[in-house]
């Protein structure tokens, strides 16, 4: 659901207020409760991603994946040892 801006034309009250996009538009200031709020037309804001599954997480360069690599290998020595060949094919010996 999308967050809309209104203004009152009589006191000058700014707000923003989450509603459906289907909701009629609110008519009346929340402030001064004259029947003079108007919704203001905007960009809107853009979409920001968050979390793991986007580029920041999964388009890493080679080089920092190498390096992501090294840590976690050296990081905790009880994991069972793979299966002989890094990531480049090069055996790990």
């Amino acid at each position: 659901m999308p967050t809309y801006d209104y203004v009152c034309e009589a006191c000058g009250h700014r707000e923003e207020i989450f509603q459906s996009m289907s909701e009629n538009a609110k008519r009346t200031c929340t402030k001064c409760k004259a029947k003079k709020f108007k919704r203001l037309i905007g960009t809107g804001a853009g979409v920001i991603f968050k979390g793991s599954g986007f580029y920041q997480t999964d388009y890493r360069s080679d080089s920092y994946k190498a390096e992501a690599k090294k840590d976690t290998d050296s990081g905790d020595s009880s994991e069972s040892p793979t299966s002989g060949s890094g990531p480049d094919g090069a055996s790990d010996d």
